[in-house]
């Protein structure tokens, strides 16, 4: 596991200032506190940061072909490469080292930038071709490890961490407006955008070519026709998930640092570690977290699990000190993220990782197996469609700008106006920039943000592409290509890697996620039982069924609690301070009536809060700071702390 960063010039006599590249290393220090590895010959910089997991001694990067005509740095973990190895050098490649890394540079040279169709497991890399002078980047098909880029006098700069880019190049520091309006209505941005006008994502599934001074990006992977397996009967459903799931945990217990598992006490944890258990010859180690409050606490689930499978189990509760949690949060983050469940996800890590190196996780069960509770409800409202929607469009337009805030059902009214698609997307939303008189942005605000596009309308577009025809398959498709990469997985990334700890997710296996989106949905959701045949499958192998079938609590944080106690000074103070209403974002107005409306108890508005404060927070931790002289120094600081030790 590592963090990459690199320049490479669309012109040959452009040379690039090694110098450069160890600025960007030293940001990202904390994806890869071990070693550090540059080359940067000519218009070409390529740096990587190493967590040293697999191959010790001898898988530095960057790593080279025979010839040493081929460069790459490398983050993540290629689980196969064993076999690909073989295969290698079964066609005559002489590979001088056991990493997973130099197997890429060698399938490059058999296939190309279809190298990636051979590659099971997680990662970004970038790979440099001095014959053909051009750059291949890729990153995984359901973007687990992140990959950033900005096209910019001629050169293209990359790192697995905006901040690489920003180091070396802060004019890039320039806001996307349309951009932030994504994050304050979905709490993150959405790929390939970032909050940066110039800086793209590289999304999930693809690779980006550059030769000449020309960017071209292409997908490379999708999930395949929804429910298009025809399956017999229970045992033959149970029989193939148990196989390939089976498989893909075993694959990611190759280590030669120690491994464990976080346990959250839900279906999916619960299920990896049973399986993890069956292939290990020793104690599994598990780590869980806990809250003070009854009702966002599983701990007492997690240890169930671990009593059944005698692990060697590590609990925390923890009461964070709330203030310096989020100031910290939104330093790591290169830009706005509105996902809670990031503080405790981050103490999780940090207990892991002073006992192992590695851990597993589940990740990805809810995705795949339709586990969460709003595609059940969107189903129950699809009734809904029988509205007109030359009807709809009435209301929204004439009657629904002009009901008073507090009108009872107006929320619901609105979004059972809505087409099919928008419901959704209105209804897993906070802060909707695009729904009319929102008043808690600035009117200049909204209306840059509108001009430069709608969120709508790509949402519109994958949900229109899904390769299926029924609705749960088509929201599953939405969140595989959205929610999943845009704030679970930028969430695991960023949290995992500030505490130096790789995390790994067999429910993403990509092998098991085809299997998923071919099973039919039937055996997905049965009887108003959500993640049926994966609940099956956890009881088949053994975790007890009162951690199973009981009300899906979520990995969440007490909001509600924090901003009438805890937080409500400083969000009061954040919020109204003349610093904040002076970058034209917000409307003082309506951030005061939003402020009372939660404190009196009227409305619960912590998640449009916590989105407005940390919004704030980023600006002042993050973004206030680029170009200035303690800019790469607070990066590097971030990332020389110990691993495991508290901030």
């Amino acid at each position: 596991m590592c963090g990459i960063v690199g320049i490479v010039s669309g012109r040959s006599d452009q040379a690039i200032d090694a110098g450069q590249i160890r600025k960007m290393c030293r940001s990202i220090v904390h994806r890869g506190p071990d070693e550090e590895g540059i080359y940067a010959v000519g218009n070409v910089g390529l740096g990587m940061r190493r967590l040293a997991i697999i191959d010790l001694s001898g898988g530095q990067q960057p790593i080279h072909n025979e010839d040493k005509s081929i460069w790459i740095v490398f983050n993540g973990e290629i689980y196969n490469f064993q076999e690909l190895r073989s295969e290698l050098e079964s066609a005559g490649h002489t590979l001088r080292t056991h990493s997973d890394t130099e197997t890429i540079v060698h399938l490059y040279e058999q296939y190309g930038a279809d190298c990636v169709q051979k590659l099971r497991g997680m990662f970004a890399f970038a790979l440099y071709d001095l014959k053909k002078q051009k750059l291949l980047l890729a990153r995984d098909r359901l973007g687990k490890k992140p990959l950033h880029y900005a096209l910019h006098d001629e050169k293209l700069y990359f790192g697995s961490e905006i901040k690489a880019l920003l180091t070396v190049a802060p004019e890039l520091n320039e806001l996307q407006p349309d951009a932030l309006l994504k994050y304050f209505a979905l709490r993150y941005i959405p790929d390939p955008q970032t909050a940066f006008r110039k800086v793209r994502k590289l999304p999930p599934g693809h690779v980006l070519e550059f030769e000449r001074g020309e960017v071209k990006t292409r997908r490379y992977w999708d999930l395949p026709k929804f429910g298009s397996r025809k399956i017999a009967n229970e045992e033959e459903c149970l029989e193939l998930l148990e196989e390939e799931l089976s498989r893909a945990v075993e694959m990611r217990l190759i280590s030669e640092v120690p491994l464990g598992a976080l346990l959250s006490g839900g279906v999916d944890s619960s299920l990896v570690v049973a399986l993890m258990a069956r292939a290990s010859t020793s104690p599994v180690k598990t780590f869980s977290i806990g809250f003070g409050e009854r009702r966002f606490n599983e701990t007492e689930h997690a240890q169930a699990v671990a009593n059944r499978f005698s692990t060697e189990h590590h609990e925390l509760y923890v009461e964070p000190q709330i203030s310096e949690s989020v100031a910290e949060i939104t330093s790591h983050l290169d830009e706005p993220f509105g996902d809670s469940s990031a503080i405790p996800t981050l103490a999780v890590c940090r207990m892991a990782r002073k006992y192992v190196t590695v851990a597993l996780s589940g990740d990805g069960g809810d995705e795949m197996f339709a586990g969460y509770d709003r595609y059940s409800q969107h189903v129950q409202r699809e009734r809904l469609n029988l509205l007109p929607e030359p009807l709809g469009a009435l209301y929204r337009r004439a009657v629904h700008p002009f009901l008073p805030a507090f009108t009872p059902g107006r929320g619901w009214a609105y979004n059972a106006s809505l087409p099919d698609c928008d419901r959704y997307l209105d209804s897993v939303s906070v802060l909707c920039g695009w729904e009319p008189g929102t008043s808690v942005f600035s009117r200049e605000f909204l209306t840059e943000g509108a001009a430069a596009g709608s969120v709508i309308e790509e949402f519109r577009e994958i949900y229109r592409t899904a390769p299926t025809s029924d609705s749960i398959s088509r929201l599953q498709y939405v969140d595989t290509h959205s929610y999943l990469p845009g704030d679970v997985l930028t969430k695991v990334d960023r949290m995992s890697m500030a505490a130096s700890l790789e995390m790994r997710s067999p429910l993403l296996d990509h092998v098991v996620c085809e299997l998923a989106a071919t099973i039919p949905v039937e055996w997905k959701i049965r009887n108003g039982e959500a993640k049926y045949i994966l609940k099956r499958l956890a009881e088949r192998v053994g975790v007890p069924r009162e951690v199973l079938y009981r009300k899906k609590q979520g990995f969440a944080v007490p909001l509600v609690k924090w901003f009438k106690n805890e937080l409500r000074e400083e969000v009061t103070r954040v919020l109204t301070e003349p610093r904040t209403l002076q970058r034209g974002f917000y409307n003082e107005k309506g951030v005061k009536a939003t402020l009372q409306e939660h404190f009196s108890g009227r409305r619960d508005r912590s998640e449009a809060l916590w989105l407005l404060l940390t919004f704030e927070l980023w600006n002042r931790n993050f973004r206030d700071r680029i170009g200035t002289a303690d800019f790469e120094s607070s990066c590097f600081m971030q990332g020389a702390m110990p691993a495991g030790q508290a901030r």
